[in-house]
């Protein structure tokens, strides 16, 4: 074997070591996401200020175990977005560097928004409600929760416009199936456009995250094909022949 023939099953094995472990990521951050969000949601509930303080306080830990989750995910995204990177780069090297720093951002400034979330958690508590009484504390969760909601949508924005660069490299690899690629693409415009929408109308905010239902079908279905059928050449044979399955 030729010293390039070995750099090119090199780089063959490496791509797809990366696609397998973005193809785990997909489906982690599905489901880190998830159980913070469910968790934290059914702690909260409806009702006024004094009964969801009541209730948070009830479960204080797994509150705030479940917003550990959500620092997970949003810490786990920066892991995908390098994966990627080093599965797709062989494709288009600084289209994927920028589809990479797109989903970095998304992933500081998601953790940075934790930050709302866990303040939100200590206005509940009751040494802060008696120091600045129940009214003062309401308006502050209030506050903090558009400064949330608005951070949660700049956040998506990052992460939409990396996922359509990612989805469209995929397109142009054929590592994945074509119609899966033009799926994501079809996908990720669609969080891109509910997260403006979003900023410009938050009273729709409830109706526009039923948008998030493609995305979720698509990244579900790209991180189980990449684990287990994506399609990775030879790079030196990338532009003349269609690739081979990957083999363990």
């Amino acid at each position: 074997m030729t010293q390039i023939e070995m750099k090119d099953s090199s780089t063959e094995r490496t791509q797809r070591i990366y696609a397998r472990v973005a193809g785990f990521l997909f489906l982690w951050l599905i489901i880190t996401g998830l159980t913070g969000l469910l968790t934290s949601s059914h702690i909260v509930g409806s009702g006024t200020f004094a009964e969801t303080a009541k209730r948070v306080l009830a479960s204080e830990h797994l509150y705030r175990l479940a917003l550990c989750f959500e620092l997970i995910e949003t810490l786990s995204a920066a892991l995908l977005a390098f994966a990627l990177y080093e599965t797709l780069k062989p494709v288009d090297k600084l289209l994927a560097q920028f589809a990479m720093y797109c989903r970095l951002g998304e992933s500081f400034i998601g953790g940075a928004s934790m930050i709302f979330s866990f303040f939100q958690l200590g206005l509940y508590s009751s040494q802060s409600i008696g120091a600045l009484g129940t009214d003062q504390s309401r308006a502050l969760v209030g506050a903090t929760h558009i400064a949330d909601s608005a951070s949660v949508n700049v956040c998506a924005i990052f992460f939409s416009i990396g996922s359509i660069l990612f989805f469209y490299l995929f397109f142009k690899s054929w590592y994945i199936p074509e119609i899966l690629s033009a799926f994501g693409v079809f996908a990720s415009v669609v969080v891109t456009v509910i997260c403006f929408a979003g900023l410009i109308f938050p009273e729709y905010a409830a109706t526009l995250q039923y948008g998030w239902a493609p995305m979720a079908i698509a990244e579900v279905t790209t991180g189980f094909w990449l684990m287990f059928g994506a399609k990775i050449p030879a790079r030196s044979d990338q532009q003349s022949v269609r690739p081979a399955v990957i083999r363990a």
